[in-house]
C-alpha cells in the first residue's frame, strides 16, 4: 500500500536547536519540522522560513530572544509551501519577502496546499487554527536584492525553476553561508510535486558555483564544509535527475501511472529508500515526474481530491521500498512487484545520467554562465523590473515599510571584477560572492 500520510514517529517541534554557523549566521532545526534560518545583524533580524503554525514559531522566536534582543526585520519565504510559511505571523516582521512567482502561486495554489498539507501531514499542522488562511508577502522581487542588516550583507536570489517554480536562495558572501530552502536535502529526498524537474539541476549548478562553506537544506542535517555541501548538491541532483528519467524512459514506453511508480520505485528505492520521507513523498513524486514526461510543464495544483484519485490510481500496489535492493515481503501485490521488477531494469537501461554533465566547480559555472537568458535577467541594470524590490499593493504602503534605502543594495552597485573562468553574463553571481 502507498504511503499518502506521514507516518513518521518524529514528533514535530521536538529536539528543537539553535546551530552557528558563522558570524550572525544560525539555523533552527527540530524533529519533523522545516529548517529556519536566522541572520542577525547590527540593525536587525532576518528570518527565513518559518515553522507550520505560530505555536511551532513562537519556540523559533524564544531562541532567537536568547542571541539577541533584536526586532525580527524581515521574513524571507524561500517558496510557497504551508510547512515553510505559516508560522511568519509569529515573528511580527516588518516585511515579508518573496519571489513574484511565488506570490503567484500563493495566490493560485495557497489555500489548497494548506488544505492537503493538513491531511497529508496532520500532527504537524495539529497546532494550526481552523480557517488559517495563506501568508502572503509584503515585497517580492524578480531576480535578485542585497539587504544590509547593519555590518552583514545578505543576497536573495531567484536562481530559476528548481523545487518550485519561484524558489530563493539565501547568500551571506562573508561567511559562505547558503539557505538553500528545498531546492537541496542532506538527509531527506526532495518534495517534487510542484517541481519543474528539468531546470532543477541548472539551479543546483548555480548554487554550487557560489562555492558554499555551509549549506542550510529546507529540512534536516546542515551540511557543513566543502564536501559535505557538494555531497547534498549531487544527491539531491542525483535523486532528482533518476526520477525524472526514469518517468520519461516509462512513458516512452507507454507504461501506465501504476506501472510507472513501480519502475521508478524499483529504481530509486537502492540508493534512497532509507533516507526521510522518501516512502511519503514518492507517489506525488512519480505522478508529477510523469506529467513533466507528458509534456505538462506547469505542475497540476495538488487538491485534496486530486490526491485521493492518486491513491485510487496506485490502490493495491506494493512498491520494493528496501535500502538494500531486496524485494518487500510477498503478498497483495505480489504479481505487480514482479512486474515492476522485469520493468525496472529495462528503465535503468534507458535512463540517461548526468554523469558526463560538469559538477566540478569550473564545470558549473560553465553550466551557469551557459545560460544566457537567465545571466541576461540577473544583470539588468538598475531601475529595470526584472531586478528590482516590488512592493506589493498600493503606493501609500511605501511608507510604511520596514526596510529603510539602507538596507536594500541596487544590484547594479558594487561590482567586483569576475574570475577569469566567469563570463560577464555571470557577473551577478561574481558579485554576490
Amino acid at each position: 500500500m502507498v504511503e499518502m500520510t506521514n507516518r513518521s514517529d518524529a514528533v514535530p517541534g521536538a529536539n528543537g536547536r539553535i546551530e552557528q554557523l558563522g558570524r550572525g549566521c544560525y539555523a533552527y532545526c527540530a524533529d519533523g519540522c522545516a529548517n529556519t534560518g536566522i541572520v542577525v545583524g547590527e540593525r536587525g533580524v532576518l528570518v527565513i522560513d518559518t515553522p507550520a503554525t505560530p505555536a511551532l514559531a513562537e519556540h523559533v522566536l524564544e531562541k532567537i530572544r536568547e542571541l539577541t534582543d533584536k526586532p525580527v526585520k524581515s521574513v524571507v519565504l524561500t517558496h510557497f509551501h504551508a510547512d515553510s510559511s505559516l508560522g511568519t505571523p509569529a515573528f511580527e516582521p516588518g516585511e515579508v519577502i518573496a519571489s513574484d512567482l511565488t506570490r503567484r502561486m500563493i495566490e493560485t495554489r495557497g489555500i489548497e496546499d494548506i488544505r492537503v498539507s493538513r491531511q497529508r501531514n496532520p500532527d504537524l499542522f495539529s497546532g494550526l487554527p481552523e480557517g488559517t488562511g495563506v501568508t502572503a508577502p509584503t515585497m517580492t522581487i524578480a531576480s535578485s536584492m542585497t539587504m544590509d542588516l547593519g555590518g552583514l550583507e545578505v543576497r536573495l536570489m531567484h536562481l530559476g525553476r528548481g523545487h518550485t517554480m519561484g524558489d530563493l536562495v539565501v547568500w551571506v558572501p562573508e561567511t559562505g553561508v547558503i539557505y538553500a530552502g528545498d531546492l537541496v536535502q542532506k538527509s531527506a529526498v526532495p518534495y517534487c510535486g510542484d517541481a519543474h524537474l528539468s531546470d532543477w539541476p541548472r539551479a543546483l549548478d548555480r548554487i554550487t558555483a557560489f562555492r558554499p562553506a555551509v549549506l542550510v537544506p529546507g529540512r534536516g542535517r546542515i551540511a557543513t564544509g566543502a564536501q559535505a555541501v557538494a555531497t547534498a548538491i549531487e544527491t539531491s541532483r542525483d535523486y532528482v535527475t533518476t526520477l525524472r528519467d526514469g518517468a520519461a524512459a516509462c512513458v516512452e514506453q507507454s507504461f501506465g501511472l501504476g506501472d510507472t511508480f513501480l519502475a521508478v520505485s524499483d529504481t530509486l528505492s537502492p540508493r534512497f529508500a532509507s533516507r526521510d520521507d522518501f516512502e511519503f513523498h514518492l507517489p506525488i513524486n512519480v505522478a508529477r515526474a510523469y506529467d513533466e514526461a507528458l509534456g505538462l510543464d506547469l505542475p497540476q495544483v495538488w487538491t485534496r481530491e486530486r490526491l485521493a484519485d492518486l491513491h485510487d490510481a496506485l490502490e493495491g500496489i506494493v512498491p520494493s521500498a528496501q535500502p538494500d535492493g531486496e524485494s518487500g515481503p510477498a503478498g497483495e501485490g505480489e504479481t505487480a512487484e514482479g512486474a515492476a521488477a522485469e520493468a525496472a531494469p529495462d528503465v535503468k537501461d534507458m535512463i540517461q545520467t548526468e554523469e558526463d554533465t560538469a559538477t566540478t566547480e569550473e564545470g558549473a559555472t560553465q553550466g551557469l554562465v551557459s545560460d544566457s537568458a537567465f545571466a541576461a535577467s540577473l544583470a539588468q541594470e538598475d531601475g529595470a523590473q526584472e531586478d528590482g524590490a516590488q512592493e506589493d499593493g498600493d503606493p501609500e504602503e511605501e511608507a510604511s515599510m520596514d526596510l529603510s534605502t539602507e538596507d536594500i543594495v541596487e544590484d547594479g552597485g558594487n561590482e567586483t571584477p569576475a574570475p577569469d573562468d566567469v563570463a560577464d553574463d555571470g557577473k551577478v553571481l561574481e558579485t554576490a560572492r
